[in-house]
């Protein structure tokens, strides 16, 4: 099956009555927020009758956003029981993930040296300081301390001895 993705005016769109999923108005800005910065990158799933399965929360922040249209992925092949599934597992199998904090603090670093504003990614403050400040880098042994920078690696072997070390302290 092939998706198709085609936009739909915002007024046709129905939320699901039975959503048991919740979005403050705090996680609207941010998703409105996010809409802003980077488009629209996630279209909103809907059934065959335009009720939403999934996508709630980006409904409200284009209505937050005053847009007319958004684009929808439908999915009316799903059986009734299917589609009241869906609207579950897309909230909680995302939930199910969990963040290499190592990785996720390099990444944020790197954001930070670009001078990107950190609060778009959903983030609060204190849960950035607490990301940057309590990785611990010791991959367990001596020889793997300090190697922080995994992605750009600044490590050089020796041809002779194959002894690793920091070529930003050499």
């Amino acid at each position: 099956m092939q998706l198709n993705v085609k936009y739909r005016k915002v007024e046709d769109l129905i939320p699901y009555v039975n959503n048991s999923r919740k979005h403050s108005d705090e996680q609207v800005a941010q998703i409105s927020a996010s809409i802003k910065e980077f488009g629209w990158t996630n279209p909103i799933l809907i059934d065959g009758t335009n009720s939403i399965i999934a996508g709630h929360g980006r409904l409200m922040a284009a209505r937050k956003l005053k847009m007319d249209e958004v684009p929808t992925i439908e999915l009316g092949h799903l059986t009734d029981t299917q589609r009241k599934a869906l609207v579950i597992a897309d909230n909680k199998l995302a939930l199910n993930a969990d963040w290499d904090t190592t990785l996720l603090t390099i990444e944020l670093d790197e954001l930070l040296k670009d001078g990107f504003a950190l609060d778009i990614l959903g983030f609060n403050e204190q849960e950035i300081k607490t990301i940057m400040s309590d990785v611990n880098f010791d991959a367990g042994s001596e020889e793997d301390q300090g190697k922080l920078d995994q992605l750009d690696p600044k490590w050089i072997c020796c041809p002779h001895c194959g002894k690793e070390f920091d070529a930003r302290e050499a």
